[in-house]
């Protein structure tokens, strides 16, 4: 457990979900629970109401996010950014992005199917989110 989980997962703390009619959870109390946290929520008293939350994704605003290093992104970011090759040549647009335990992949949606681009320096040598681009050296085949 880190101090920031500590910071995020307090009672009194409003976090964003993506479940139909509950935009927003408030955490009542935490503790520390094997290799975790374990977090009550206000509202949810009993198994049913802790069921619908089963797989939900939790969110917190923007302006709340730590702050990244140097060549760090955070998903939303690369939604939408066109990717090129190096020679400038537009290959397809960012539809989402795999988190891996190696490395991740972003996933383009080519005109003709979609690709998953290894996210590695070595491919991926330039990210410029405000120019909404992206440049990638693909190894032979890859597109």
């Amino acid at each position: 457990m880190v101090d920031e989980e500590l910071e995020r997962f307090r009672p009194g703390a409003i976090i964003g979900t993506d479940v139909s009619g509950r935009p927003t959870v408030t955490i009542a109390s935490v503790q520390p629970h094997k290799d975790g946290l374990l977090v009550v929520l206000e509202g949810v008293s009993d198994r049913n109401e802790a069921e619908r939350l089963r797989g939900a994704s939790f969110t917190i605003a923007a302006a709340d996010r730590r702050t990244l290093e140097r060549d760090e992104y955070w998903p939303d970011q690369l939604l939408g950014l066109t990717v090129c090759d190096t020679s400038g040549t537009q290959l397809g647009h960012v539809t989402d992005l795999i988190s891996g335990a190696a490395q991740d992949r972003l996933v383009v949606a080519t005109a003709t199917g979609v690709v998953e681009v290894p996210f590695v320096a070595e491919i991926v040598p330039s990210v410029d989110v405000a120019a909404g681009s992206i440049v990638v050296d693909p190894p032979e085949g890859l597109f």
